[in-house]
């Protein structure tokens, strides 16, 4: 990549900001260093490790680094045999704890994040350095008594001289012999060696050593001769403390070196994850969105202007750097054959900002960051040249037509097909006529190279260039003639149009010179320019009655959904209602048949005939079979213009209403389908089956919210497993299931009990055998257990 023109773009610009983001300075680093990759698979790579970094924020905002410091430079140290202070090996450790910890989060989600558990497999915990650092330091950087035994003996060894050499002072300090000597009864330190304020005076009362004097004169600093024996052992005893906690250092920054390679290549590993991390703030704090990068495609084409395939599409996209509260998105597509946009409007209307919202936004895309773009379609390329002017810089000010001509050159030579070329104001700053042949010359041999190219330029000459020639194509930024203001869109497809004479109008300028200026305009050009306000308008005008028919699409469909969820919760409450007046006729005629029954009984025994009771018989039969009918569907309300429900099919998920759970369809007949529930396979009516799309699942979730009936209890499940349990405890549990079974509305469960002596297996059956809840129970099939098996029937809810 060109490094002038990556500074012309404003990247650095935009790495400064993302190096905010970074947690530690190995990442801001990492993030200053970063530079646009030229192979595909790499850049696409460094896409969804950004991507990878979003969703893990977005599911876990606290993961970070944590403390972490780069720390090599330490472990760099400790390897030429330099002592380490204790600060910098708590660093060391902290960085290595932070490491492991983020190490194992990554690796349980590796399914999730394969990319980024990558990058965390390369952290090296060093188990055995964090261990020694913790059991030398404390979290002051406090060498501990426990670090070796040595040190704990000297470490007892000079609290009990302190307290030797202090009892021997304060006893001098408070004889009442010595009080009149001593200019206040204190104890104070002088170079190390605890010593006595006496008056000056005095001096020679009490035998000692002069260590200082006051300012004034008046206080003598001694050292007693008494306590310069404990003065000596104490010193001493400090002394061989240094010496020991320096050798305590020094060891644990031996081991420290020892592991300086792990340590640092830990430290690039969390550089590189808080790289991710970095990216991914950005990306969620100016609302950005993964790119779409794409090869260069194949293009076939004879001559020397052959498209060089690349591809160049933004949608709604921003420049990173304005605000994005005021900033005007833009769409820029190279479409068909274009591979040359030439744009032209006023100035300040937005060409520059556009040309420079390309070219950052297509490096940006090559270093792994997300686009503030709603979509974005891109080649990676392999160079990208920018010859752009800042009109309202002082260095603008000073270029010269011969600088932007040495540029234009440097970037003919170094430019190939697979480059992208940026170019401002095009045959500027020289004479228009030859300017504007000049433009034409080199946008002839940017074709002629196959360079993907998108230039601004105010030379009209350029507008019928791009129209008449193939691969190029003319984009316009808009201009209000109302309010006399740029409105920053670019239009592709249309070329910009002078506005001079308007604005003038707008601006006040008398009539007649308005008039004379527009006679010396030649009519070609004016009728040009009243067919592109025609253009413009028709544009217009098309894209608001687009607008509205897209509002008014979706609130035909909002409206057309909202009727069939309440004609699809009318049907549902039908069928409810139907089914527990069906269960509610059931029971009433097997009431009917026990009272038959007994009364029968009751007939024969009093030798008294049966034909009236036979009658009753028939009836109830009769009664019996209509229970048994289907309930039909409702007829739907028609709705306009709305195509025929399709079928059921093979492999489709639908919902199973008596089991209140989703399944899929294995087989089709007529009246019935095979579904496949969990592991378990059922055959049901196509009337208890209901198809289960997204919106469906939603309806469904709003009918239980608002559902007047009354709900079932959740569902324990279509099998209980109680495999090795002893009797008088699976018995419980099998109480206890067959219950909420129950409640739940199960038509069936399956127990499983396994085969084994079989004593588990006769006691279920046992007590299945006239359970009140118990419509039935059999042997399982081959395919489902056989004789470790038992398929219940659960009888119905009343």
């Amino acid at each position: 990549m060109d490094p002038k023109s990556l500074q012309t773009l404003e990247l650095p610009k935009i790495l400064e900001r993302l190096a905010d983001y970074a947690a530690f300075s190995a990442s801001a680093e990492r993030v200053r260093d970063l530079a646009p990759t030229t192979n595909l698979a790499e850049a696409v790579n460094r896409q969804q490790e950004t991507a990878e970094a979003v969703e893990l924020l977005t599911q876990k905002p606290d993961i970070s680094v944590g403390g972490a410091r780069d720390v090599r430079a330490d472990a760099g140290r400790a390897a030429r045999g330099i002592t380490l202070d204790p600060q910098v090996l708590l660093n060391v450790r902290t960085t290595l704890q932070h490491g492991a910890r983020l190490q194992r989060t990554l690796t349980q989600l590796r399914g999730q994040f394969p990319i980024l558990a990558e990058t965390a497999s390369f952290i090296e915990p060093c188990a055995d350095v964090v261990d020694a650092i913790g059991r030398t330091l404390n979290e002051r950087g406090e060498v501990l008594d426990s670090a070796s035994p040595k040190l704990a003996r000297i470490r007892g060894e000079i609290r009990v001289a302190f307290d030797r050499l202090m009892s021997k002072l304060n006893a001098m300090v408070n004889n009442p012999n010595n009080t009149r000597w001593l200019q206040e009864p204190i104890i104070t330190q002088r170079s190390g060696r605890y010593v006595i304020p006496l008056r000056s005076e005095f001096k020679g009362r009490i035998q000692g050593v002069v260590h200082d004097q006051s300012a004034s004169g008046a206080t003598l600093f001694i050292e007693p001769l008494a306590t310069v024996d404990l003065n000596n052992t104490y010193r001493q005893l400090q002394l061989d403390e240094e010496e020991e906690v320096h050798r305590i250092l020094a060891e644990l920054s031996q081991q420290v070196g020892d592991r300086a390679r792990a340590i640092t290549r830990t430290v690039d590993a969390l550089a590189s994850l808080d790289l991710a991390f970095a990216k991914a703030k950005y990306a969620l704090d100016t609302d950005a969105h993964k790119p779409e990068l794409v090869a260069f495609r194949e293009v076939s084409g004879a001559g020397t202007r052959a498209h060089p395939g690349s591809t160049l599409r933004l949608v709604e996209a921003r420049h990173p750097l304005l605000d994005r509260d005021i900033v005007v998105p833009i769409d820029v597509a190279f479409e068909g054959d274009t591979y040359v946009l030439v744009v032209t409007g006023p100035n300040t209307g937005g060409k520059t900002v556009a040309l420079k919202t390309v070219g950052l936004l297509v490096l940006m895309a090559q270093c792994g960051l997300h686009l503030p773009a709603k979509e974005a379609a891109l080649s990676v390329f392999q160079g990208v040249y920018a010859d752009i002017g800042d009109e309202q810089s002082i260095e603008q000010s000073l270029s010269t037509f011969s600088s932007h001509m040495r540029n234009i050159i440097g970037i003919l030579d170094k430019a190939d097909e697979r480059s992208l070329v940026l170019l401002d104001e095009l045959g500027a700053g020289t004479d228009p006529a030859e300017g504007s042949a000049l433009a034409r010359a080199l946008l002839s041999a940017l074709l002629d190279k196959g360079l993907t190219t998108m230039v601004t330029t105010h030379h009209p000459e350029l507008k019928v260039f791009a129209q008449q020639t193939a691969g190029v194509r003319n984009a316009s930024v808009e201009f209000d003639l109302e309010t006399l203001a740029p409105t920053y869109r670019l239009i592709v497809g249309l070329p910009g149009r002078s506005n001079a004479l308007a604005i003038a109008a707008r601006l006040g300028l008398p009539e007649d010179i308005i008039e004379e200026a527009r006679g010396l305009v030649s009519e070609s050009d004016l009728a040009v320019d009243d067919l592109l306000d025609e253009i413009r308008r028709s544009r217009d005008e098309a894209a608001q009655a687009l607008a509205s028919a897209a509002q008014a699409r979706a609130q035909t469909e909002a409206a057309r959904d909202e009727l069939r969820a309440r004609l699809d919760a009318i049907e549902d409450e039908r069928r409810e209602v139907l089914r527990r007046a069906r269960n509610k006729g059931k029971r009433d005629v097997q009431r009917l048949r026990t009272q038959v029954r007994k009364l029968r009984d009751q007939m024969r025994a009093a030798a008294l005939p049966l034909d009236a009771l036979r009658q009753v018989e028939a009836r109830a039969e009769q009664l019996e079979a209509r229970m048994e009918t289907p309930v039909a569907p409702a007829t739907e309300m028609p709705l306009e213009d709305e195509a025929e429900i399709p079928a059921l099919r093979l492999g489709e998920t639908v919902w199973v209403r008596p089991l209140q759970a989703e399944g899929q369809i294995t087989e089709l007949t007529a009246g019935e389908a095979e579904v496949q529930v969990g592991r378990l396979r059922l055959r049901a009516r196509l009337e208890d089956l209901q198809r289960r799309g997204r919106l469906d699942r939603k309806l469904a979730e709003a009918e239980k919210r608002h559902d007047p009936l009354p709900t079932r209890a959740p569902s324990p499940g279509m099998e209980l497993d109680i495999r090795g349990q002893l009797v008088e405890d699976a018995l419980p549990r099998l109480e206890a299931y067959l219950d909420a079974a129950y409640m739940a509305g199960l038509p069936f469960v399956r127990i499983i009990h396994g085969k084994g002596t079989g004593a588990l297996r006769h006691a279920v059956r046992e007590s299945l055998r006239g359970h009140p809840l118990v419509r039935s129970s059999q042997r399982g099939a081959e395919n489902e257990g056989g004789d470790g098996v038992t398929v219940v029937k659960i009888v119905e809810q009343s």
